[in-house]
């Protein structure tokens, strides 16, 4: 999708008519407690050239909430940070996913894009700080990434970058006004799976629902005409 434009990113109303699409799959799944596992831009399609149809494809990595085969999933760009520190995982992986995406269809380029999983993990830290200690302890792997104090282990990736907690801001990153996009943004990328929103909620964002609901009418009057 991204590369039809040559990764300059997309409007945000054109943003907030796919998120709306994705949202709506990202419901069923949940639904019917399939988690996609691998969502990332290369995997939402457009349905046709110059239109905002979009679905949602390679659901080979998926798994029913209850079935989990994998331990290591999702590409690393949109990896949830409990993936990366083994804590057990739901339907609120994707959901990651879905709002580093989002980030991605405005500016063009991923927003964690981590050489490596200790390195994706410090770029998280880079925007969003150090996990609360009780998220950091419940994952099985979580002594490769922290001291017994629970503080990061801050070294140079591969490019020799050093990365350390909260030295980027979010809104500086995405250069915009529109606080709605920002907040939707924010409660996408919760460290905490039970409190990160869900796509139903999502649905409800007053950034989201102020289109969706002009789309349901549209819909409704439309299967009406025929």
């Amino acid at each position: 999708m991204l590369r039809s434009i040559h990764y300059q990113g997309f409007n945000l109303n054109l943003i907030r008519r796919f998120s709306i699409q994705i949202l709506l799959s990202l419901c069923t799944s949940r639904r019917l407690k399939i988690i996609h596992c691998d969502l990332k831009p290369e995997n939402i399609l457009l349905k046709a050239k110059e239109k905002s149809g979009l679905k949602v494809i390679d659901w080979g990595s998926g798994c029913f909430q209850h079935q989990k085969i994998y331990t290591y999933i999702q590409s690393r760009f949109y990896r949830a940070p409990e993936i990366i520190l083994g804590i057990p995982y739901s339907c609120a992986i994707d959901m990651w996913s879905f709002g580093c995406i989002i980030v991605e269809l405005y500016t063009g380029y991923p927003l964690f894009s981590g050489d490596c999983e200790r390195d994706q993990l410090l770029a998280i830290m880079e925007v969003k700080g150090v996990p609360p200690p009780y998220i950091i302890k419940m994952g099985e792997r979580w002594r490769k990434f922290f001291d017994e104090k629970l503080n990061p282990f801050i070294v140079p990736n591969n490019k020799n970058v050093i990365r350390r907690p909260l030295s980027k801001d979010l809104k500086k990153i995405l250069s915009t006004a529109d606080e709605g996009y920002v907040d939707l943004i924010i409660r996408c990328l919760e460290y905490d799976p039970q409190t990160r929103i869900t796509p139903e909620e999502a649905l409800n964002h007053p950034w989201i629902l102020e289109v969706y609901k002009k789309l349901k009418v549209m819909t409704q009057s439309a299967k009406s005409k025929k």
